[in-house]
């Protein structure tokens, strides 16, 4: 038995829907309430949803009782003081597992190549129902920053970039593909995202939404990316080489990344992105 996955997911592993008006709606992010969760970059996160309802980001297999990341229950603080962004996650009609507000402070595009991540979404999520992705919208507008997909972590051939203006909304499967944002900007970066269960609701919201995936982002050249890659290999050794000497396994983290997941191939995972 397997996982119900979305076909539309199949060949790339993420889609790109129509983007949404967000100069309607009043910055509520600004007003939540943060707690330091740190992910991939300097961040903070405000939960909409979490396991309990409290006003906390762990993983929901963390909990007593444990649970996979479904079903999450809304923060009421927070919820109370963001009510569309609440109707937002609420639109697809999909059962809901995590949903938070991330803040991501600026950063390069070698910084963004070393926290390339994929999440732990489906930990203890029984076979035969559907498979955990995450939805994307972005909430400020970075026209600069853009989100990075990659097949491969160590294979820039199979990156994708996926530019993040105000209002860009996307779907993927991130526990199947290598993501971080690039976020050149001087502010911090803003996004919802939401942990969702696949299944007809979820593939509805997309259809309706005229699903692509031309990303379209500008080419870079390609000495960039190799000094990129190079400088994010060169910290990704450094770090190893310092875990080890003190004697811990080099796919969990030392505390400056918080890495605490493991997926069941042994690769480190992050929360979010």
């Amino acid at each position: 038995m397997s996982y119900l996955k979305l076909p539309i997911l199949n060949d790339t592993g993420f889609v790109i829907v129509d983007s949404y008006d967000q100069s309607a709606d009043p910055r509520e992010w600004d007003e939540l309430i943060y707690v330091d969760w740190k992910s991939s970059g300097d961040t903070r996160f405000a939960p909409l949803a979490s396991a309990y309802g409290d006003l906390e980001c762990d993983g929901f297999w963390n909990h007593t009782p444990p649970k996979t990341d479904k079903d999450g229950v809304w923060v009421k603080e927070n919820v109370a003081i963001a009510p569309i962004l609440t109707e937002r996650a609420l639109e697809f009609n999909a059962n809901i597992g995590r949903c938070r507000v991330i803040e991501l402070q600026p950063n390069t595009y070698a910084d963004a190549i070393y926290n390339l991540h994929r999440d732990d979404n489906n930990r203890l999520n029984p076979e035969g129902t559907g498979w955990i992705v995450r939805a994307f919208f972005n909430l400020t507008d970075d026209a600069d920053s853009v989100m990075l997909l990659r097949e491969d972590k160590d294979d820039p051939a199979t990156e994708t970039r996926v530019p993040l203006p105000a209002g860009a909304q996307v779907v993927i499967d991130t526990q199947r593909l290598y993501h971080a944002v690039w976020h050149p900007g001087d502010k911090p970066r803003y996004c919802l995202i939401t942990s969702l269960e696949s299944g007809p609701e979820l593939d509805q919201w997309m259809q309706d939404r005229h699903p692509h995936t031309d990303a379209n982002a500008p080419a870079l050249e390609a000495s960039f990316i190799a000094g990129a890659q190079a400088e994010a290999e060169a910290k990704r050794a450094a770090r190893a080489a310092a875990i080890a000497a003190q004697g811990k396994d080099p796919r969990f983290g030392d505390g400056t990344m918080a890495l605490a997941e493991n997926d069941e191939y042994g690769q480190e995972v992050m929360s979010e992105a």
